[in-house]
């Protein structure tokens, strides 16, 4: 069984910026993609970012691009969100999600574990 711990929400004026971290734990395999997604009141579920087990991919959503950054320290199996410039449309409950192997993307379907959600509030 694997363990992710989110840390790091909480609430934020708009421009303003949070740092997510994410702590795997447990029987990880080897090598394994992590991501993050979030939902927001009344809406799905959606993808953030991710990042593979060596950062040659990440990806991102659009509404992000440019704003938010994904790292990781596989030392410490942990990986960050940095969230700058954020925007109200930006709160959510935010998601640490894991993907078995060293892969170049992540979706809702591929998910093997998630962590338990931190809430980011974002405020006009």
């Amino acid at each position: 069984q694997v363990q992710l711990v989110e840390s790091g929400g909480g609430l934020v004026q708009a421009g303003g910026s949070l740092r997510l971290s994410c702590a795997a734990s447990g029987r990880t395999s080897s090598r394994y993609t992590m991501g993050w997604f979030r939902q927001a009141p009344g809406k799905e579920r959606e993808f953030v970012a991710s990042i593979s087990w060596s950062g040659s991919y990440t990806g991102y959503v659009d509404s992000v691009k440019g704003r938010f950054t994904i790292s990781r320290d596989n030392a410490k199996n942990t990986v960050y969100l940095q969230m700058n410039s954020l925007k109200p449309e930006d709160t959510a409950v935010y998601y640490c999600a894991l993907r078995t192997g060293n892969m170049a993307t992540m979706s809702i379907g591929t998910v093997d574990y998630w962590g338990q959600g931190t809430q980011v509030t974002v405020s006009s």
